[in-house]
């Protein structure tokens, strides 16, 4: 079967927000793109998807699933992912993604994003189910890297080879997630410089930057949470630097889903990724 591909513009997105509408509409410079979780618009009708119109007729949409539960062992919700497919036909996307996590079992949600073992049985099950949603909607997904919080003894490969062989065997894309790297490296001790470079990032079609909270665990170590509720840490800003002086310029979107500011402040944000893919642009042009 032939999907189609991610086709997000090379440029800067926000998470769309309701209170940002008229700022969106009313930009004389716009930005690329918007996204949306997909969970928030499964509705029948009403404004949501008036307010979705209508920016569809200005920017690419970027469609983000939390709900599909991609790591979970069972079976995926054919249900939910009905849902998920009637949104992509009335309202098709330019981009698709979901997480590399688990958030339901049976019929109780959790309102998480859970982490996986890096074993070949859980790689078999999500490599059968980004098949299944590929399928369904007929066109390629990215999966997003995940922050994590504990590790697992049972683990038996590496988090960047386990996405690298999912893409592999599926097809799909990844959505690299910057502050995801820095937050998981953060909390576990290791070098988030070492993550990237082991990343496959030939198979990467978009990035996200978010914000992240600072506090500490029991024994009194650094825990960063991914919270989305701040502005882009300079550490991430960096990261992102090294990401896009070795790809080039790629989709990039700004996560503030808490603690949502007034526009000018997340326009802000999105316009310093702007510029800087526009250096990368460049860099890549003159070599």
């Amino acid at each position: 079967m032939t999907f189609v591909h991610s086709a997000l513009p090379l440029d800067a997105g926000v998470g769309f927000k309701p209170q940002h509408l008229d700022g969106l509409l009313g930009d004389a410079a716009p930005l690329g793109f918007v996204e949306i979780h997909a969970e928030n618009y499964m509705g029948a009708g009403g404004p949501p998807h008036a307010m979705l119109a209508a920016l569809r007729e200005h920017y690419a949409l970027s469609i983000h699933g939390v709900g599909l539960s991609i790591g979970a062992m069972r079976p995926l919700d054919p249900d939910h992912l009905d849902r998920l497919t009637a949104l992509c036909a009335r309202h098709p996307p330019a981009s698709f993604s979901e997480h590399l996590a688990w958030s339901s079992h049976d019929d109780v949600y959790y309102n998480d994003l859970l982490p996986v073992p890096y074993t070949t049985e859980t790689l078999h099950h999500v490599c059968e189910h980004v098949d299944t949603v590929q399928t369904a909607l007929r066109r390629q997904m990215l999966l997003e890297n995940p922050s994590t919080y504990v590790l697992f003894e049972t683990s038996t490969i590496a988090e960047t080879e386990f996405l690298r062989e999912v893409a592999r065997r599926t097809g799909c894309g990844l959505l690299l997630d910057v502050n995801n790297v820095f937050v998981s490296a953060t909390n576990h001790g290791t070098a988030a410089e070492a993550y990237l470079r082991d990343f496959p990032l030939e198979h990467v079609q978009e990035i996200h930057l978010g914000g992240h909270a600072e506090t500490t665990d029991d024994t009194g170590a650094p825990l960063l949470i991914d919270a989305h509720g701040t502005p882009v840490a300079d550490p991430v800003w960096s990261l992102y630097a090294q990401v896009i002086a070795r790809t080039g310029p790629l989709p990039t979107l700004i996560e503030w889903d808490n603690d949502v500011p007034d526009w000018p402040v997340l326009r802000a944000q999105a316009e310093r990724a702007r510029a800087m893919l526009t250096r990368a642009r460049a860099r890549k042009d003159a070599a």
